[in-house]
């Protein structure tokens, strides 16, 4: 593959990565890409090392080194908010909600770093719930609500990489299922995503390819046209 092509159409590229907190060693030599508009999911047992991966790729860990290019550029060595500022939304596991502030306060907090971000408008037309609840604060909203309103926050900015962290965790099926919908939707619009997810079933039919992570590594590589062959393998690597 030539690097003109790799440049047009990779948006991520982590390449050997390390990352630490403290003293421990986390991940050990990570690789992984995403190309423009798919959606990679990173599988792994609890303490597999797919959170980190997503923080690492921030910079939001004690250390880290190896390769990490975003959209041509290496960020390996940059704060998180210049990362941030490049176009990556990161959509934590505790969600970091404001308590104090409103739905739609909430909203409006994160600055725009790119053109192209979703309005008010378009996001309650695709969260109604957040519509009807814009005037509450972050405290009475539901746990899915709560959801909802962190993977809302980062559609405004105008990130074109979102970072998803166990978004599904805890929430009822029906919520489940229109979080599906909402990614669905963001891929054919354009949106490149790593979604680290311990549901296997609701992550299977969304993503293009699978990173089965174990010790810090990873472990197994799984295209969406190789899943029915190797769901079998993946499910002795996750303990399912």
């Amino acid at each position: 593959m030539s690097s003109a092509f790799n440049s047009s159409s990779e948006m991520l590229r982590v390449t050997d990565l390390h990352a630490f907190y403290g003293e421990s060693h986390i991940l050990h030599g990570v690789d992984l890409h995403v190309n423009r508009g798919e959606l990679i999911t990173l599988l792994g047992r609890n303490g597999a090392g797919r959170s980190t991966t997503l923080k690492a790729i921030l910079g939001l860990v004690g250390r880290r080194s190896g390769s990490i290019m975003f959209n041509g550029n290496e960020v390996v060595r940059m704060a998180p908010h210049y990362i941030a500022r490049l176009g990556v939304g990161f959509c934590p596991e505790e969600r970091g909600i404001f308590a104090g502030l409103s739905t739609e306060e909430n909203l409006m907090l994160p600055p725009v770093v790119a053109s192209g971000g979703m309005t008010l408008d378009e996001i309650y037309a695709l969260f109604p719930n957040l519509y009807e609840r814009r005037n509450s604060p972050g405290t009475r909203l539901s746990g899915g609500e709560q959801q909802m309103l962190a993977m809302a926050r980062i559609l405004r900015t105008g990130a074109k990489m979102l970072l998803l962290d166990e978004i599904t965790e805890g929430l009822a099926p029906v919520i489940v299922k229109k979080l599906g919908e909402v990614i669905r939707l963001l891929k054919t619009r354009g949106y490149t995503i790593v979604l680290v997810e311990q549901n296997f079933r609701f992550a299977a039919p969304l993503a293009d390819r699978h990173y089965v992570l174990e010790h810090g590594q990873v472990a197994m590589v799984v295209q969406k046209d190789e899943l029915a062959a190797k769901t079998s393998d993946m499910q002795a690597l996750l303990g399912v």
